[in-house]
């Protein structure tokens, strides 16, 4: 398969070095900082251009691997219409492809990725949503050949599924910056092993039940206690004020 990638950031980037590694022929990156696009172009031993009206017209398969809000603009100024389109978003729905071209799809992988560290995508789950049966056959003809775990998903099961991660990994994360913040000149490595522990027991046990600490015991003095901690960080301490209460709040309703 020819294939192009419309944009060189972090999921172009993975994606295009794992298509690559597989023997399918990456032959062009278009990005609209000609630097990005020529990085990625070298790793992949592609052609490469900063030009929309310069993509190359021919290929089998084009990647849409961009921001949410640039991809819009981008597949309403690609013109031709041929091979298939595929964006790699998680809250995009299929058919805004549906007046610019004729075949296309989705190929959403359910990851974290960054441009820089790179990503064995054997065992994250990619899911696919298409807009026939040619489509279908064309992702699953290659997408088996980087990961092995492939499902099916419309735009609304993917929309949920993007929100759960958004739970799941970007607010966590941000969890992490603000427990960094707070140990100050303590190292954060010391929390590496609870959030070890912390990841491991929900392997085996739902969330729901492996939940601990004060306000799972609904223990108001110690969160009266941490509250005092944070009335220098109004918003640190709003968010504390707000979870707790939440996560009191479902372990009263499930009890």
């Amino acid at each position: 398969m020819n294939i192009v990638f419309i944009g060189a950031g972090n999921v172009a980037t993975q994606l295009a070095i794992a298509l690559k590694n597989v023997g399918e022929n990456i032959v062009q990156i278009f990005s609209k900082t000609t630097e990005s696009a020529k990085k990625l172009a070298i790793r992949v031993n592609a052609d490469f251009t900063d030009d929309i009206t310069a993509i190359n017209p021919n290929a089998d398969i084009y990647f849409y691997a961009v921001t949410d809000n640039v991809l819009p603009h981008l597949i309403k100024n690609i013109s031709f219409c041929k091979g298939i389109h595929i964006h790699t978003a998680g809250s995009l729905a299929m058919e805004i492809f549906e007046k610019y071209q004729q075949n296309y799809g989705v190929l959403y992988p359910l990851q974290t990725i960054s441009k820089n560290k790179e990503v064995d995508f054997q065992h994250i789950p990619f899911f696919i949503e298409t807009s026939n049966n040619e489509v279908k056959e064309i992702l699953l003809k290659i997408t088996p050949k980087i990961s092995k775990k492939i499902f099916f998903a419309n735009s609304e099961e993917r929309q949920r599924i993007h929100l759960a991660a958004v739970f799941a990994c970007n607010f966590t994360n941000h969890m992490f910056s603000i427990a960094e913040n707070l140990l100050d000149d303590i190292p954060f490595e010391v929390l590496m092993p609870l959030i070890t522990e912390t990841i491991n027991k929900i392997k085996e046990i739902r969330p729901h039940e492996a939940q601990t600490g004060p306000a799972k015991r609904n223990d108001t003095d110690i969160i009266k206690k941490h509250l005092q901690l944070l009335a220098n960080n109004p918003v640190w301490q709003h968010l504390y004020q707000e979870i707790s209460e939440d996560i009191i709040n479902q372990h009263k309703k499930q009890s």
